[in-house]
Formats: C-alpha cells, sequence, structure tokens
C-alpha cells in the first residue's frame, strides 16, 4: 500500500510541477505571439496529448515477450522497452493522465486566449468565436484520441520499440 501512496504523491507533485512549467510557457507565447503562431501552438499541444495518449495506451497493451529476444541480442531500446512494458500502468497514468490532462487545460487556456485575441482582432462576438473554437479543440482532441488510439492497440510493439529508442538515445532511466 506504501508503494501505491508514493506514487499518488508523485504523480500529483509531478502534475503540479509540469503544469506550472507549461502554463507559464504557454502564457508567455500567447503575451509574445500573432493569432498565426498561437494556432499552430494550440494544435501543437493538442497533437502532444493525442501523441502521449498512443504511447500509453501502447505501454498497456504491447507484448513483452517480443522484447527479451531483442534484448539478449542487445538491441538498443529492447531493454528500455521491456521496461516500459512492465511499469505499464505507471507509463499509462504519466502518459494518459498526466501529460493529456495538462494538455487538455492548457489547450483549453490556449483557446481562451486564442478567442479574445480574434475578437478583438476581427470584431466577431468573442461568444461565438469561443464556442467555435472550443468545438473545434474538443473535437480535434477527442477524435484525434479515438484514431490513435487504435493505432496505438494495432501497432504497440512497434511504438513501444520506438520509445524504448529514444528513451535509450536520451540516456533516460
Amino acid at each position: 500500500m506504501k508503494k501505491k501512496n508514493n506514487w499518488t504523491i508523485t504523480a500529483f507533485i509531478l502534475t503540479f510541477i509540469l503544469s506550472i512549467l507549461f502554463s507559464t510557457i504557454s502564457n508567455v507565447m500567447a503575451a509574445n505571439f500573432n493569432e498565426v503562431v498561437l494556432s499552430i501552438i494550440l494544435v501543437a499541444v493538442i497533437c502532444i496529448g493525442i501523441l502521449f495518449d498512443c504511447i500509453g495506451t501502447s505501454s498497456i497493451t504491447a507484448n513483452e515477450a517480443t522484447f527479451h529476444s531483442m534484448s539478449s541480442r542487445k538491441v538498443k531500446g529492447a531493454k528500455e522497452a521491456i521496461s516500459l512494458i512492465k511499469n505499464s500502468s505507471k507509463i499509462s497514468s504519466i502518459c494518459n493522465d498526466v501529460v493529456g490532462d495538462i494538455c487538455g487545460i492548457l489547450s483549453g487556456g490556449l483557446g481562451a486566449v486564442l478567442a479574445i485575441s480574434l475578437s478583438t482582432t476581427t470584431g466577431i462576438n468573442n461568444t461565438i468565436i469561443s464556442i467555435l473554437l472550443s468545438a473545434f479543440i474538443s473535437s480535434f482532441t477527442v477524435g484525434g484520441k479515438a484514431i490513435f488510439k487504435q493505432v496505438a492497440v494495432d501497432n504497440c510493439d512497434a511504438i513501444i520499440f520506438t520509445v524504448g529508442k529514444v528513451k535509450s538515445f536520451l540516456h533516460l532511466k
């Protein structure tokens, strides 16, 4: 039970720190960029959320046995892939919940800033722009995650191997 409590506290602290970091970066960007750049950043944040959702789903569905023979042959990234799969509940929680939720909150905040900016620039009612941006953000997020959930299930081993290779290249634990 103690390990579960430690993970809960770690997830809370990690989320808090990442939220401060990402919110600070997005607010600085929002204050210094025009609507086109803000739109690109918004789409990038949504795509990051979708990508991490895909990784989290893949970690749960990947087949550990696939990577044991690769690991015995010293294939770079295989050992890391095994580690990702063995810790799939934490990886899934970090990717799907922590990063995914932060991206969702950030995209909402960026959408609000973008709506105000577009309303000021165009003279169109802020309510109309806010509704349209909210609809875009939610449909792009939910639709993207739905599409890439199936991609994650169908290609779980390849995705986890790629993440393992990146993890190996960056020398991450």
